[in-house]
């Protein structure tokens, strides 16, 4: 498969790395310095192009890999408010994004485990739940994307929580998510429930880039050849 990268820090390094050991071959790069390459032949060529930037950008990076005919695979979170406008231009123009939060296969399996544990807890309102994230100091958004994402999969399967509020409840229905971000921690995300007699905690941690850059070249190969607007709900097959 020909593979795009649109970002070349370190994980569109680790990303290149994992894609040619599986046998793919990388046909473009582009990054701050060469943004008119949306435009070559090199970059039209890919059969999907891996996003990992900024939130800043993403959205613009999207559009460009769009209207040269690339199906995107993006990992750049803090811009998900512009997501159902997009997903309306992929609908309307048949356009193919693979979009998530996080890429971690381990990650996603704790997201399915949250919405799991969620559910049960709907019938036992002495539990307060709150979620702590930790990141690395050069993270721009806060909450982390993983961490929005687990939010709502608690509000959509906990009706004593409406919203989720960043450091700490200003209602009873608010749920705190605390944001650190601190040395080179590559993520850690902890969900408590805690009544008055014990507590009961779900974590999940991050050991280096390398799950979510398998993640997202595992993703690459399943969104190749696909339309739509596409998550790891279709891959992973919950």
């Amino acid at each position: 498969m020909k593979i795009a990268l649109i970002g070349y820090g370190k994980m569109g390094k680790t990303i290149e790395r994992i894609a040619i050991e599986r046998g793919h071959e990388i046909v473009s790069i582009i990054d701050i310095e060469n943004i008119e390459d949306f435009d070559s032949e090199a970059f039209k060529s890919a059969d999907v192009a891996i996003e990992f930037t900024a939130p800043h950008v993403a959205v613009s990076n999207i559009r460009s890999a769009f209207k040269s005919g690339v199906p995107v695979v993006c990992g750049t979170t803090g811009w998900s408010e512009h997501l159902p406008h997009l997903k309306k231009e992929i609908e309307e123009k048949g356009y193919t994004l693979f979009w998530a939060s996080n890429y971690s296969l381990g990650v996603n399996i704790f997201a399915a485990v949250n919405k799991y544990l969620a559910k049960i807890m709907n019938s036992f309102p002495a539990y307060n739940v709150s979620m702590t994230e930790v990141h690395h100091t050069q993270k721009l958004d806060a909450p982390s994307g993983t961490a929005i994402t687990l939010a709502e999969g608690i509000l959509e399967n906990l009706d004593r929580k409406t919203a989720w509020k960043l450091d700490a409840e200003t209602e009873p229905t608010d749920l705190a998510i605390k944001a650190i971000r601190e040395g080179m921690v590559p993520g850690i995300h902890t969900i408590r429930y805690e009544s008055d007699v014990d507590f009961i905690e779900i974590h999940h941690e991050l050991k280096n880039r390398e799950s979510l850059a398998l993640g997202a070249v595992i993703a690459a190969e399943f969104t190749a050849g696909k339309k739509g607007l596409l998550g790891m709900q279709d891959l992973m097959k919950f």
